[in-house]
């Protein structure tokens, strides 16, 4: 068995981190304009979880939690202020 038949299924947990900090990111942000409910609490979760598997990028896993709260408190006002689920312009 050669060295890089050895390397083939081997999983790096750093990188699997890295991607979900980037992930958490990402949907905290596209969370604050669409689907608050389901994106939010997903992305506090895989921030943790990134955080947790100690992730080369810790500033941006806190930023996925910080944008996760932000969704789920958009959402709280808008339940509030509208009476729904739902957005509404009109």
């Amino acid at each position: 068995m050669s060295r890089t038949e050895s390397r083939v299924g081997a999983v790096n947990p750093g990188r699997d981190a890295d991607a979900m900090a980037v992930t958490a990111f990402v949907l905290g942000l596209v969370g604050l304009l669409v689907m608050n409910l389901v994106l939010g609490p997903t992305a506090v979760v895989l921030g943790a979880l990134a955080l947790w598997r100690r992730t080369s990028r810790p500033g941006r896993a806190r930023l996925g939690i910080a944008l996760g709260v932000a969704d789920v408190v958009v959402l709280a006002f808008l339940v509030t202020a509208d009476g729904t689920w739902s957005w509404s312009l009109a």
